[in-house]
């Protein structure tokens, strides 16, 4: 599970309560706000982490083939 900071979590659990508010018209505790970040951070967490993951690894192999580009670019030519 994705840990988050107190900070991060209470941002979390506020954005949950305003959300259900104003798109659902439902008053949400604290309490049921909180056991829905868990449940989310729990279950469905890891795909985005992931998704995460794999997009960090192509920025970095689109950057690795613009290196390897520009370091081909100063070879020097042999006869």
């Amino acid at each position: 599970m994705i840990d988050f900071s107190i900070q991060e979590r209470d941002a979390l659990v506020q954005r949950v309560r305003e959300f259900m508010s104003k798109e659902l018209n439902t008053d949400l505790g604290r309490f049921d706000a909180e056991f829905l970040v868990d449940f989310f951070t729990k279950e469905i967490g890891a795909f985005y982490y992931n998704h995460g993951l794999y997009d960090a690894q192509a920025a970095l192999e689109k950057r690795l083939d613009d290196l390897r580009e520009s370091i081909m670019s100063l070879e020097k030519h042999t006869s």
